[in-house]
């Protein structure tokens, strides 16, 4: 679905979110640069993860330029994509990298992206293989929480 809607004189481009498998979310769990990649599974229908949003998208902005990734993977169902989710990004005008993860199958790869994780959302994974740093929780998190895990843990 291609479209816009008009925003006083601006126009809102429909954002492009991807339907991905595993193996694009494992170039981000094995990726060799020395990125820190900041993950966080999240979904329209959670209420916590949506309020945590805006944190991930502040700490994108302020990282820009930076070896910094934002990338934001939606457990949503991708039946769910064009009607909700499609639609949630471009009302939000998320720029973080937004993708579906189509994986119904958690008991795959849960494990892969933490071995605590019990699959409960929200969940951050922050890491930089370059540097052997990895950071996993979950729970909602605010952006001086981000900012504090990011200075003391990946500097």
């Amino acid at each position: 679905m291609i479209g816009s809607c008009l925003t006083g004189s601006a126009v809102a481009q429909t954002r492009a979110v991807p339907l991905v498998k595993l193996p694009h979310l494992q170039k981000f769990l094995h990726s060799k640069s020395d990125t820190t990649y900041v993950l966080n599974f999240w979904a329209t229908w959670c209420q916590p993860c949506v309020e945590e949003l805006p944190s991930f998208e502040a700490l994108q902005k302020q990282y820009a330029g930076k070896p910094v990734k934002v990338i934001l993977v939606s457990m949503d169902f991708a039946k769910d994509l064009e009607k909700r989710v499609i639609p949630f990004v471009t009302r939000n005008n998320l720029k973080s990298t937004v993708f579906v993860l189509d994986e119904p199958d958690q008991n795959a790869w849960i494990d892969l992206v933490d071995p605590s994780w019990s699959g409960a959302i929200p969940a951050t994974l922050i890491l930089n293989n370059a540097r052997k740093q990895r950071f996993f929780i979950e729970k909602p998190l605010t952006l001086p929480q981000l900012q504090d895990i990011l200075t003391s843990k990946f500097n």
